[in-house]
């Protein structure tokens, strides 16, 4: 597995996860269905009458840096479980058969270990069905089934994840028993954010949270900022401060290709 992938040492909690009670109550089922598979399949029967679609599947849907590989670690930890997280643009081969053989590695060596398995970037092998034109077209809407069919014959959880929803194919949706989408956050939950991501023991000096939220940033870069922050501050010997935050905001804006506004840094120095 770690040819195909890297494997985390889940150590993320409910309490690091900012999302909407709709979305965190999925999770929490999540894991109910994870915890509770031996009882409900075996002990009261629904392996027997239900067959097959029996594993726990989901996909977490929402741009780059909503917090998905943070959930898919906070319901590994809350299992017990490894998280390994599969890079699909890896495993996707244009030679036919490499995917579907790569796969099968993936899945076998999960089911000897036990492992939550995250699947990222799905949008490499997961887009709208194309029409078979040749054979390279059926064989990536086998390659697809094959992910499918290995997802729910899997004893653990297996997640994909997608920036593009709207993308996939409904009925591979279908099979999928839980979706939870990744909203943008708003300017209340990135202040949330900020508040959770600086430690209480950083030496700051007028830092303030509901300033920093008006960058419109997603999770991951406002951690990115914090921690570039932080280093300006340590290597000048100084407490960390708002004129730290806005040279690693800048930083960070040209990475996303984008400029920062006078409103989203007004009032910052």
């Amino acid at each position: 597995m770690d040819e195909l992938g890297r494997r985390i040492e889940p150590q993320a909690g409910w309490g690091d996860l900012v999302l909407a009670e709709r979305q965190a109550k999925i999770l929490r089922e999540i894991v109910a269905h994870v915890r509770r598979r031996p009882t409900v399949l075996q002990e009261w029967g629904f392996e027997a009458t239900l067959r097959r679609g029996l594993g726990v599947t989901a996909l977490f849907a929402g741009g780059s840096g909503t917090g998905k590989t943070l959930a898919a670690e906070v319901v590994a930890r809350e299992l017990g479980l490894d998280l390994f997280v599969i890079d699909l643009s890896q495993v996707v081969s244009k030679y036919i058969g490499e995917t579907e053989k790569n796969l099968r590695k993936v899945f076998d060596a999960a089911e000897r270990g036990g492992a939550l398995l995250l699947f990222d970037e799905a949008d490499a092998l997961f887009g709208k069905r194309s029409e078979v034109k040749d054979s390279h077209d059926r064989y990536a809407n086998l390659e697809v089934s094959y992910l499918l069919m290995r997802m729910e014959a899997y004893r653990g959880l297996a997640i994909l994840t997608t920036n593009m929803k709207q993308a996939l194919d409904t009925a591979f949706m279908r099979r999928i028993r839980f979706v939870v989408d990744f909203p943008f956050p708003g300017e209340s939950e990135r202040a949330e954010i900020w508040r959770r991501v600086l430690p209480a023991q950083a030496p700051t000096k007028g830092v303030d949270p509901d300033l920093l939220a008006r960058l419109t940033v997603a999770g991951g870069s406002i951690r990115n900022i914090a921690l570039s922050g932080a280093f300006l501050a340590a290597e000048e010997g100084d407490r960390l401060r708002m004129r730290h935050m806005l040279e690693a905001a800048r930083t960070e804006y040209l990475k996303l290709d984008r400029s920062l506004t006078p409103s989203e840094v007004h009032g910052w120095v």
